[in-house]
């Protein structure tokens, strides 16, 4: 397995903090509400001004890759315009520094910090925000396509829909429901803008990270309603970047134009897998305006975020991408991690991760990167909920590893 990619996985914005250095413009979730204990990230980890020592840590672990995002108001504070020197900077030496100790860097060009005042304009609902996240792309890929190895353009877009614009527990926080489905092709066009422009550039590696679940019927009647929630949740994001259409059920839901489908679907050198559990549906009870609704998973153990612990799925999951996209280029588990308390003695954490890597060598994969290096502002849990193989103490930014991070440590190495 001398090619495997042993990874972690970070985003900008849950761990970057300086919210206001480096010319950095707002986000939409730097003032979101509501958060546990209403924190906020404006400090978070302060990667920004100690990821010489995250990279350090990174070595001490022995990966191979390292999965970091690019926050967009960093590099353009209002989403649009001249480049913020400064912001590009920063990513330019992280990138260098990964390069010199032999970690690849894979950069995310969005892991949901929209700039804030492309969100006053519309945010995802519109369509020009393709053209502005195109713009966008193209100022990082000038300054680091020679260097980093592969490029996710858009990171989970089926949580920016869903979450953010569906049912308002992430931000921008609206509540449109099926009037929120205009995002995930707008979503899924900014994808395909974003290959465009990175092979424009020669970027070297390019493909996607999505989110996906294996969508469980409740019972035999309940087939319906699985296969509702697998086309909005899995399929609507999928099917048109690997096969240049979308699902009949929501086709006709969608403001697509000429011309749309040839963009988004775009040939890719990866596809990214994030997975974190299945999920159970029934058929919906009067007055549920949606097709399905959830059913808890009890049978499993869970993580401190009342997940159930399933590693199966996870092979489940790349099981029915390949069946249903013969084509399927080769898969990286780009996201898989758990949140559990905060002790340094995670034998939880351990055992997850161990079958969940498993599970992904099962399914025949080209790569495993965990979520996280560190603990992090986990989005409206704030700092409730740690998915690090380090540990912070927020108080000090103190960094240490946990057991899992030399459990990980020595699965790399072959010991």
């Amino acid at each position: 397995m001398s090619d495997f990619l042993w990874g972690v996985s970070t985003s900008a914005f849950q761990i970057e903090g300086a919210f206001g250095a480096g010319g950095r413009g707002p986000s939409v979730w730097d003032e979101f509400t509501p958060v546990h204990e209403n924190q906020n990230a404006s400090v978070a980890c302060d990667h920004y001004h100690r990821w010489r020592e995250d990279v350090a840590l990174m070595t001490q672990l022995g990966v191979n890759a390292y999965r970091f995002s690019v926050a967009w108001p960093r590099i353009q504070p209002s989403g649009k315009g001249p480049v913020n020197a400064e912001g590009l900077d920063f990513y330019d030496r992280l990138v260098d520094a990964l390069v010199d100790v032999g970690i690849a860097p894979v950069a995310t060009l969005y892991h949901w910090d929209t700039p804030l005042e492309l969100e006053a304009e519309g945010g995802w609902l519109g369509r020009d925000i393709a053209d502005r996240f195109a713009d966008y792309t193209a100022l990082v890929a000038d300054r680091l396509a020679d260097r980093v190895q592969m490029w996710i353009p858009i990171n989970e877009p089926a949580m920016v829909t869903l979450q953010g614009y569906a049912i308002g527990e992430h931000a921008p926080g609206k509540t449109l429901l099926f009037d929120a489905l205009p995002t995930a092709h707008h979503l899924n066009l900014a994808h395909g803008r974003a290959v465009e422009v990175l092979r424009s550039f020669n970027a070297h590696r390019v493909g996607t990270a999505n989110n996906h679940t294996p969508a469980w019927p409740a019972t035999p009647n309940d087939v319906p309603a699985a296969e509702a929630y697998s086309e909005i949740h899995n399929w609507m994001y999928a099917d048109p970047v690997l096969s240049g259409r979308y699902p009949d059920a929501v086709a006709d839901l969608l403001p697509i134009e000429d011309g749309d489908l040839q963009t988004i679907h775009q040939p890719l050198d990866f596809y990214g897998v994030n997975y974190y559990n299945p999920t159970r549906l029934k058929m919906p009870s009067e007055g549920n305006p949606l097709p399905f609704e959830l059913v808890e998973i009890d049978e499993y153990p869970r993580t401190g975020f009342g997940w159930p612990v399933v590693p199966s799925g996870l092979t489940e999951m790349i099981t029915q991408l390949r069946e249903r996209h013969p084509d399927l280029p080769p898969v990286y588990v780009t996201e898989s991690g758990c949140s559990f308390p905060d002790e340094i003695e995670d034998a939880e954490r351990i055992a997850y991760l161990e079958g969940h890597l498993e599970a992904a060598q099962a399914a025949n994969v080209n790569g495993y990167f965990v979520w996280s290096l560190l603990d992090n502002f986990e989005w409206e849990a704030g700092y409730s909920q740690r998915f690090g193989l380090v540990h912070v103490d927020y108080e000090t930014q103190r960094r240490t590893p946990r057991d899992s991070f030399h459990w990980y440590r020595r699965v790399i190495s072959g010991e």
